[in-house]
């Protein structure tokens, strides 16, 4: 991976910053983690999820209502009639006493959607860092690309200028000279296609990271993925956010039928009011118990049970699908870097054979032996092959990421990026309980304010 590696060239990146200001792979990782629309988007879908949870809290709690009332009242019993004005304030509380688990099972669907909310944003996360990887290397590629076309192009018009000379002497014919120009030309659009290449890369970048990229450094180390296909398979099995979404949202599905069946049961309810009347000085103090029973709903209520069962085994489906997709993904991205690992070994040798070629043509072609055309399609076959082991290496490195995405460890804790990161449980923790007092409501803004920043 020496070619690959190295230093981008100073005329392809247009850069001169010193070595000591380079801007690192872990940098990119960090800028993409900190500028992600995408994770903010969901960190606030998040939040939103866990102020589910303190509204089905909250509905296990009494309903407290003041009501404010006038009633005018005419009558015409004869011709002159009379009119009243009767006021009424009133405060009212109502409490579900009783429910058989309606409401607490609300209260752990609530929480079981937030842990598979939970889940998908790492899925998200792994996404962001994979994209940040894949967009710092494609603008390392693309720039040794334009090296190898603006060395062609330099080298082609080399053998231009030699073949016009040769023919000026009578050592060649128009036709040499025609072929040396028509190469020129093709390498000259070359050239403007990896330029075009190149900055389509870097606008991928900036979209990833949120700013254009500068004196890029080498990339640092793979890191560590698993020894094995099938070790990595398991941790997979074991660790991909997509699986552990998954089972979460299978316990709510099962929580969901428990619900339904918990709908068709009674309730009971305690209900108090105090009403004082403006005009009478009249004060009324009720207290009430009542048992509620749905005898009929037009079947609605076992449309919902049935609706619940198929949701449930929906959910146990697209569990086991997930698992079948982790387990293809893990096998995909292991063979798909074995792939890269032999195109490289291939490419080393194809670079070394191609190189002797093209010198040893070369060489010939000066002794007349060659022809320009020979030394032209030795060239052409050289670049090909730089350019083919570039990309190999550059598949192998996305790679190993891709195959970290897919074992559920590409994160910004494994890969150790020492930048902060946003944590789930701190808003969830202020609002669980649903708070409603002045202390607490201070205590969430201070969250909010953090999140903002």
């Amino acid at each position: 991976m020496r070619g690959f590696l190295a230093a981008i060239v100073v005329s392809a990146l247009g850069m001169s910053a010193p070595v000591a200001q380079a801007e690192t792979l872990a940098d990119a990782l960090a800028s993409a983690y900190k500028s992600s629309q995408l994770l903010d988007q969901n960190e606030a879908l998040l939040r939103a999820a866990d102020e589910d949870v303190a509204q089905a809290v909250a509905r296990l709690r009494p309903v407290v209502n003041f009501v404010a009332s006038a009633q005018n009242t005419n009558s015409r019993p004869d011709i002159t009639g009379t009119d009243s004005l009767q006021s009424t304030l009133s405060l009212a509380a109502q409490w579900t006493l009783f429910d058989f688990g309606r409401g607490r099972l609300g209260v752990e669907i609530a929480k079981e959607t937030v842990l598979a909310t939970r889940e998908a944003l790492k899925g998200l996360e792994a996404q962001v860092l994979l994209s940040a990887v894949s967009a710092y290397v494609d603008v390392r590629l693309q720039a040794e690309i334009v090296a190898l076309r603006e060395s062609n192009v330099r080298l082609i018009t080399q053998e231009l200028r030699a073949a016009q000379d040769r023919f000026e002497v009578g050592e060649v014919t128009r036709t040499d000279v025609a072929i040396a120009e028509a190469r020129q030309a093709a390498a000259r659009s070359g050239l403007a296609a990896a330029q075009g290449d190149f900055q389509v890369a870097r606008e991928r970048y900036r979209a990833v990271t949120g700013a254009y990229p500068g004196n890029l450094a080498g990339l640092p180390p793979l890191p560590k993925t698993a020894r094995s296909m099938e070790e990595a398979r398991m941790i997979g099995l074991r660790s991909n956010p997509g699986i552990l979404q998954a089972q979460r949202q299978v316990t709510v599905s099962q929580l969901g039928v428990e619900a339904t069946k918990a709908g068709m049961r009674p309730t009971i309810d305690l209900n108090a009011q105090i009403s004082q009347g403006l005009d009478t000085d009249v004060r009324r103090d009720t207290l009430s118990m009542s048992f509620n029973q749905t005898l009929y709903a037009g079947g609605a209520l076992s449309s919902a049970y049935r609706a619940a069962l198929a949701n449930k085994e929906a959910a146990e489906a697209n569990l086991l699908q997930s698992t079948i997709n982790v387990g293809e993904n893990v096998g995909n991205a292991w063979t798909a870097l074995e792939v890269a690992a032999a195109s490289i070994q291939a490419g080393t040798l194809q670079v070394q054979a191609a190189q002797t070629a093209f010198d040893g043509v070369r060489e010939e072609a000066t002794l007349g032996a060659r022809t320009t055309l020979d030394v032209l399609n030795a060239e052409q076959e050289l670049l090909d092959a730089r350019a083919t082991k570039l990309q190999a290496e550059a598949q192998r490195y996305v790679g190993v990421y891709n195959l970290l995405a897919t074992m559920g460890l590409l994160s910004v804790e494994h890969l150790n990026l020492g930048v902060p990161t946003y944590d789930p449980a701190l808003y969830y923790n202020a609002v669980k309980n649903a708070p409603v007092t002045s202390p607490q409501g201070k205590k969430l803004q201070r969250i909010l304010d953090r999140i903002d920043d």
